[in-house]
Parts: C-alpha cells; sequence; structure tokens
C-alpha cells in the first residue's frame, strides 16, 4: 500500500530537496506540494494525502494554525511539521495543536522514513534533540500543576519514559519494576488524564504542562 505525501514550504528548493530524499522510497509517494496555506486547504481537499509534511513559517498563516485548522476537518490526516524552528515552545504549540511529528529541516532521510513510519502506527514522534530538551525542561516541573491532575512521582518517571518513545519492557528495566507494573502506572497516567493511548497521553501531558 502506497503512503501518499504532500509538502508544503514556500521555498521551491526546500520541496525539491524533500522530493528527492524521498524518491525510490518503497511505499511512499509525494503527491503534491504547496507554497502556502491557501494552496494546502484546497489540494488536500482535493488530493487527500495520507501525511502533511508542513513548515511553520508561511507567507499567509502560520503553520501552527494552519495546523489546527487543518486536522478539524481532516481528522485522519497526519501532520509532521518540518521547519527551522528549534524553540521548544513551537514544539509544544503544533503538538498541543495535534501534531503527530517535528523535525528539523536537517533530518536525514532515514529519520524523516521512521518519523513518517511512526506517525502512520498512531504514535508520535519528535526530533532526538528536540525531545531530549522537552525532558530536560520537564525535569524542573513540580508533578502537582494546580490544574488537579496529580501523578505520583512512579506516575511521572513512567509518563518521561512514554514521552521518550520506551517500550513497556525498557520502562520495566529503566525503572527497577515489573513490565505488569508499567502497565498499571500507564492505565493510572491515561485515566487521569482521560487519555486513550500513548499519543494522547503525550498530547495532554504538554497541554497540562507535565512534560
Amino acid at each position: 500500500m502506497i503512503t501518499k505525501i504532500a509538502i508544503t514550504d514556500d521555498h521551491v528548493m526546500v520541496l525539491k530537496g524533500i522530493e528527492s530524499m524521498l524518491e525510490n522510497t518503497n511505499e511512499i509517494e509525494v503527491i503534491a506540494t504547496y507554497s502556502n496555506a491557501q494552496e494546502t486547504i484546497e489540494g488536500i481537499e482535493k488530493r487527500a494525502p495520507d501525511v502533511l509534511l508542513l513548515d511553520i513559517n508561511l507567507p499567509d498563516i502560520n503553520g501552527i494554525d494552519l495546523s489546527k485548522q487543518l486536522l478539524k476537518k481532516h481528522p485522519e490526516l497526519k501532520i509532521i511539521a518540518l521547519t527551522n524552528f528549534e524553540d521548544i515552545s513551537f514544539v509544544k504549540r503544533m503538538l498541543k495543536n495535534g501534531v503527530h511529528g517535528y523535525l528539523l529541516k536537517n533530518t536525514d532521510k532515514i529519520e524523516l522514513v521512521t518519523a513518517l513510519k511512526t506517525v502512520l502506527a498512531g504514535e508520535l514522534y519528535v526530533q532526538k534533540q528536540l525531545n531530549k530538551r522537552l525532558l530536560n525542561q520537564s525535569a524542573a516541573k513540580t508533578f502537582d500543576n494546580g490544574l488537579n491532575i496529580k501523578l505520583t512521582r512512579r506516575e511521572h518517571d513512567v509518563l518521561v519514559a512514554i514521552s521518550e518513545e520506551l517500550t513497556t519492557q525498557q520502562i520495566s528495566e529503566k525503572l527497577f519494576i515489573s513490565p505488569k507494573t508499567v502497565e498499571t502506572h500507564r492505565m493510572n497516567i491515561m485515566s487521569k488524564l482521560g487519555a486513550k493511548n500513548s499519543v494522547g497521553i503525550i498530547k495532554i501531558a504538554l497541554e497540562k504542562e507535565l512534560l
């Protein structure tokens, strides 16, 4: 099954570069490129790509607002931010809008394809150097953020591990607890946050400033 990719960026060289990077990649096809938000809105309506690679800095509507607008109308669409903006505030704002991934334009083909596969599998993908900075910020935060969501210290440890994309077994080994205990903590976190899966856990945790 072919995964249909669309790209939005106002620089032709960037569009051509990403197209070239994804050329001859099994099961991935770039079906459209757009240079602004309006073209993107109209194009997605007609072409219905599986994944949109979206720049934040666009000439008409910024990618942060555009992502929110697109996902409201096309909830099945997967969006990966592909940008030069390294500021963690941009990462958080995009993820809060429901974007499924965040990459910098210095990414290579291996990481780009990994990100595409990850979001298509229903998981969240944040470029490793940015994910590390997100986690460093979270380490200084209190677990009780005043929003009536209180995680135990161990639940917070598991939450951070989930955001690092670790498996249950890896979390078990990292925290020296059994896989069954990891799953119990995961279920408690989901219950407290009102999340349905790992992507929901991360999204809500960011919204509530638990990460």
